[in-house]
């Protein structure tokens, strides 16, 4: 399928007089949640919630920054979520992707807006 990217807006709802930040995303269906470099932390002011351990690809342990709240928005959908402060670029993981109803587009390398669910999101709760 290739490498998946997504462009996406993060911003501080507690801050709200800060201005957004645009990004590039690697989106990572592996991965749980939403994972931002420390400059990104910086620059929304978030502040840490607490220390989580996560363990990285190359099957390495690591304590890192868990951060929030953090607004996520792409298109017409947001969310609201922590965030591990680790690595080098932001990483979009199947939890935030869920939250806001998204999924891939292969053929366009990137991820859309559920074309079954166009106006607001759905979510299956039973």
């Amino acid at each position: 399928m290739g490498i998946i990217t997504a462009n996406v807006e993060l911003s501080n709802p507690r801050q709200p007089q800060l201005h957004p930040l645009e990004v590039s995303a690697l989106v990572d269906t592996g991965a749980m949640t939403i994972c931002i470099p420390e400059h990104v932390a910086l620059q929304l002011q978030l502040t840490e919630i607490e220390k989580r351990e996560v363990t990285t690809a190359d099957e390495r342990s690591h304590l890192v920054p868990y951060v929030g709240p953090i607004q996520i928005r792409f298109q017409n959908r947001t969310c609201f979520t922590g965030a591990l402060v680790i690595g080098d670029t932001v990483l979009l993981g199947a939890v935030p992707m869920e939250d806001m109803d998204l999924v891939i587009s292969p053929s366009r390398q990137t991820i859309v807006v559920n074309p079954k669910s166009p106006n607001i999101p759905s979510a299956v709760v039973k």
